[in-house]
């Protein structure tokens, strides 16, 4: 069998479309009602990716998505009813890798399935090695455990935080455009707007509010460090 796919969805139509698409492309899928529910097959046997409805009794998918990422990196796909861009941006803030609209196309889903795993691949196998641990001034980053510290205390991040962050110091005083970010933080399938940029880093100000995060007024971002102003 192949990958295993948890989908978390209450409507039972739903259920059994992604269902028999996921299974027609060879992955082994189980069915959640409720985030609750996911969470125990989660702590039991858990999946290879989600697949996760936002609208959800009792806990909903965002809650559940945030849960998830405070111990995994695992692929989430979020579908939900919602279509506005502040819901697109929250949802793949909390930590989801891809977002689709309901109503969706099975096969869209099953594409960008088949994408989000190429992906997970080709980072676990292809990359680099690399130092665990990067430095800058007062700013430690734990590459391995994904953790932030800033002038000795410890920050949580979100997933694409830690990304762009990460980003930045390994690249410092360069500026990078909000098109390069997009596409070096959320894919180069990502199809959203450039506000999700901008709005990930009014998120690290305000969390760092001490930290050398510049604009490049007309073009994109930068972390600068060492440069006379």
């Amino acid at each position: 069998m192949g990958n295993r796919i948890g989908v978390v969805e209450d409507d039972v139509n739903i259920q059994n479309i992604v269902s028999a698409y996921l299974k027609k492309e060879g992955y082994d899928v189980i069915i959640s009602d409720t985030a609750e529910a996911a969470w125990e097959i989660w702590e039991t046997y858990p999946p290879d990716m989600w697949i996760l409805d936002i609208m959800l009794p009792g806990m909903d998918g965002y809650e559940f998505c945030k849960k998830i990422r405070n111990e995994s990196e695992v692929p989430i796909i979020i579908i939900s009813a919602k279509d506005e861009e502040i819901d697109k941006i929250l949802g793949l803030e909390l930590g989801g890798d891809d977002y689709l609209t309901k109503p969706f196309s099975p096969r869209e889903l099953v594409a960008r399935v088949k994408r989000l795993f190429k992906r997970a691949f080709l980072k676990n196998n292809n990359e680099e090695p690399t130092q665990e641990k990067v430095k800058i001034d007062q700013l430690l980053i734990n590459k391995e455990e994904r953790r932030i510290f800033y002038k000795g205390e410890e920050y949580e991040v979100t997933t694409k935080e830690f990304d762009m962050l990460l980003l930045l110091v390994e690249n410092v005083n360069r500026a990078f455009s909000r098109e390069e970010l997009l596409i070096k933080i959320w894919g180069d399938d990502y199809f959203g707007s450039d506000r999700a940029v901008d709005d990930l880093v009014k998120r690290l100000r305000k969390k760092l509010p001490d930290l050398p995060l510049e604009t490049v007024w007309g073009f994109g971002y930068r972390l600068r460090y060492g440069e006379e102003t």
